[in-house]
């Protein structure tokens, strides 16, 4: 079935004009661009590729419930989110066996589920943040692989803080596997005290991505440069959470001009809290209090995940954060979806406030 849509139009080229797009199949095939973006238009974007999100709707990833994963994957659907990875958090493999296996499932039953995100249990035990401190273990290569075998591959993104004992070995013996489906997963610094030459050594072995830059990490110093410092002196792709708790709004325009979109992922890194009223949710089987835009563990001032979307963080980062539109989207769909080893899915109709999808999803 072949579309044809007028508006601001992402290219191919990475800029937004204004014009009518040809839609066959989910995807842009040709592009009659007459003007630059105009302020009044719906916008034709690809649809957003959301790494690194926890949950939605009162469910949350390591429920391991089918049922809920598909809730929250058509929820993410509503919002824009065509290419969605689960994410889990800090438990044993027990646990964790479970929960791969119950979004190997629901990924047969939606098409939105393109892998998961193992965010812990291989993290720095001095930098846990909402994670459960009881189950941080040590890099496990074999545990990794029993995981992976479980998930039937969706395992893309393992994050791991590089100074725990055993780390080096681990992003060595993942980056030389020949199982295809071991050697493709991303590694990801996270929850981490690394200073700036183990992180540096860390990415050049091959952990060269960053969970959501700035948080559970030490700050930037001009003589402990740490993991950020790190970051920007390497090729490495770092997360960021722009919900307007995260990060402040200076830091998130810096990052982008430092970086540049090409090395961005936006990220959701949303609880079950996302898209609920105030109230008391959970994020890994811990208690988290939602009061507006903001998630913390209930009587704690520890930020929690987000209570945003990926849609609500795209939204920040241009209207808040003044980000250029044109860049807040390759940062949104187009460089996490390069992480994870693929393309953008799918075609989103966004009004001018990229509030809401005013158009039925032109989705493959």
């Amino acid at each position: 079935m072949t579309q044809r849509l007028t508006g601001n139009i992402f290219t191919k080229e990475g800029t937004i004009k204004y014009g009518t797009a040809e839609i066959e199949d989910g995807k842009i095939v040709s592009v009659d661009a007459k003007s630059d973006s105009r302020e009044d238009a719906e916008y034709i974007l690809p649809g957003l590729t959301d790494i690194h999100s926890h949950g939605c709707m009162a469910h949350d990833t390591c429920d391991a419930s089918v049922e809920g994963l598909v809730e929250m994957a058509n929820f993410q659907l509503s919002q824009g989110v065509t290419s969605y990875f689960p994410t889990t958090m800090t438990f044993d493999e027990e646990r964790l066996l479970k929960v791969v296996d119950a979004v190997r499932e629901a990924s047969i039953l939606v098409t939105n589920i393109k892998g998961i995100y193992l965010e812990g249990p291989f993290i720095s035990p001095n930098k846990v943040g909402a994670q459960n401190p009881k189950y941080v273990q040590a890099p496990d290569f074999d545990m990794l692989v029993r995981l992976q075998k479980k998930a039937n591959g969706l395992i893309r993104f393992v994050a791991i803080a590089p100074e725990v004992k055993g780390a080096a070995e681990f992003i060595r013996k993942v980056r030389t596997s020949s199982d295809p489906d071991i050697n493709k997963i991303k590694l990801t610094i996270a929850h981490t005290t690394a200073d700036y030459d183990t992180a540096y050594s860390a990415i050049t072995e091959g952990a060269d991505h960053i969970t959501h830059l700035y948080n559970a990490m030490p700050p930037y110093n001009h003589r402990e440069p740490g993991v950020i410092g790190a970051v920007y002196d390497s090729k490495a792709v770092a997360e960021m959470i722009c919900d307007g708790i995260h990060i402040h709004p200076a830091v998130i325009r810096n990052t982008f001009r430092t970086l540049g979109p090409d090395r961005i992922c936006l990220i959701s890194d949303s609880c079950e809290a996302a898209g609920m009223p105030d109230g008391l949710y959970e994020l890994g089987g811990q208690p988290v209090r939602k009061t507006g835009r903001r998630a913390v563990l209930d009587n704690s001032d520890t930020i929690a995940g987000s209570a945003s979307t990926l849609l609500d963080c795209l939204r920040y980062t241009v209207f808040s954060a003044h980000v250029p539109m044109e860049q807040a989207v390759i940062a949104a769909a187009v460089t996490p979806a390069r992480e994870a080893g693929m393309v953008p899915d799918g075609v989103i109709v966004l009004d001018k406030d990229l509030k809401g999808i005013v158009h039925e999803r032109f989705y493959s």
